[in-house]
């Protein structure tokens, strides 16, 4: 995967949150109607059914699992199973951990330097927007 490492990485980590928002809310056009426990599942021939699992919900924030299902002959495979933060109200999508990246506390400690945290956070959410694009040009959609 390519990478870009901006200079200014707190206004690109925040412009990369807003993007993000926008391509969810492309995949869900629903997405702030989301009610508790909902799964959305997009089919597309031939490919890893998408899913969508609401964790939470606030008047103002949810937080979705979103993940491909790989069905095998003999397991289901979720993958990548990242962790959302949506904000409704600042329109913004901030990817929280997924199943090889932990949340940041656990990854960094309790009291991490604002570079690492800095640096963590950028590495989530441009994995997140290269991933959501990839579901859009792959024609993905929650109607």
């Amino acid at each position: 995967m390519s990478s870009f490492t901006p200079v200014e990485k707190s206004l690109w980590l925040h412009r990369v949150c807003e993007a993000n928002y926008q391509r969810l809310n492309r995949l869900v056009p629903e997405l702030e109607a989301m009610a508790s426990m909902v799964t959305a599942v997009p089919q597309i021939p031939g490919k890893p059914a998408l899913k969508f699992r609401l964790l939470e919900r606030s008047p103002f924030t949810l937080v979705l699992e979103v993940t491909h299902d790989f069905e095998g002959p003999f397991q289901v495979l979720e993958e990548p199973q990242v962790r959302l933060r949506v904000s409704l109200d600042a329109k913004t999508v901030e990817m929280l951990s997924d199943r090889e990246r932990p949340d940041l506390h656990d990854a960094l400690g309790k009291e991490p330097a604002p570079g690492r945290v800095l640096d963590y956070k950028w590495t989530l959410n441009y994995f997140l927007s290269r991933w959501l694009d990839h579901c859009l040009e792959a024609e993905y959609c929650v109607s």
